[in-house]
């Protein structure tokens, strides 16, 4: 097993197909699938399966292709640490964020990342905060903004931003430039339809965490995945949602909602930068997470 058996093997699982695979590694492709049978034959494993639109992995497929991500990250870690000077980090560094927060920071990071690491590559991804998690800690990417994390041997956690959590409505007519409305008990809470994301969404289980301490029953009337589709049913009427202010702010139809604060308690959502623990971030991950923190603390809050 070599390193470039990796990196093919990689290509063609993240492609699921050996033709486009070959086209973007610029090999043929009958040297490309000697390549992986060669792979296959050493560990007496098969790692794809055949089908019509082309392969997928097999379950041992799966579980080397986290392998090989996270050895060939470090690997390029390794080269990233060697080849930086002091003063201009290169390589590549791949962030994760959750689509909220991404839709808010993804152009002013790339303007600043274009200005400050003009000899580094950036890649940016958007994934809920469960899912970035396990992305940081099998070396898929790099560094991560996530919402209320939980504590894990492999994560380092860094909190950036405390954001209250608000009610969501449908803003009445002539609300809509109005001073900001007084804040709603969490008892009350119980009187309004919810849209929620799924429980595996972090603000799902910080919601319904809160509402257990409280002793609070919650009507949960549509449960919708995407922020943005749970906004539009808010503005359509069917029914109230609990977000973050930069949850709301980074809606184009922002102007149509109207928030009251959640208080007694008040539950906080924590915005928190993850890396791995288990490895040393490289110079251009580190000043990537200078320019991180800096654009995370201009959000609202």
């Amino acid at each position: 097993m070599n390193l470039k058996q990796l990196e093919y093997f990689v290509q063609v699982a993240e492609l699921g197909s050996f033709s486009k695979a070959a086209l973007v590694l610029d090999i043929a492709q009958p040297a490309l699938s000697r390549q992986v049978r060669s792979l296959e034959t050493e560990l007496h494993q098969q790692l794809f399966l055949r089908n019509g639109r082309g392969v997928a992995l097999t379950d041992a497929g799966k579980r080397l292709f986290d392998h090989s991500v996270a050895v060939l990250q470090l690997m390029a870690h390794a080269r990233a640490d060697l080849g930086a000077s002091r003063d201009e980090p290169v390589g590549r560094v791949i962030i994760g964020l959750p689509p909220s927060i991404g839709r808010q920071l993804t152009l002013p990071l790339i303007d600043r990342f274009k200005k400050e690491l003009p000899a580094a590559r950036l890649a940016v991804v958007e994934g809920l905060s469960t899912h970035i998690v396990e992305w940081v800690t099998t070396g898929r990417i790099d560094v991560g903004l996530v919402y209320n994390p939980e504590a894990q041997a492999g994560l380092e956690i860094t909190p950036l931003l405390q954001e209250p959590l608000g009610l969501v409505s449908r803003a009445a007519k002539g609300q809509r430039r109005r001073a900001a409305l007084p804040p709603l008990p969490m008892k009350e809470l119980s009187r309004y339809p919810l849209i929620v994301p799924e429980r595996v969404h972090a603000m799902r289980r910080l919601l319904e965490t809160q509402a257990a301490l409280a002793g609070i029953k919650l009507d949960i009337a549509w449960e919708v995945s995407s922020v943005p589709s749970i906004i539009e049913l808010v503005c359509a009427g069917y029914g109230h949602a609990v977000l973050t202010a930069s949850g709301v702010a980074a809606s184009p139809r922002s102007g149509e909602l109207a928030v009251r604060r959640l208080v007694e308690p008040a539950p906080v959502s924590v915005l928190c930068l993850a890396i791995s623990a288990h490895r040393r971030p490289t110079p251009l991950t580190q000043h990537t997470m200078r320019l991180l923190t800096a654009l995370v603390r201009k959000l609202p809050a």
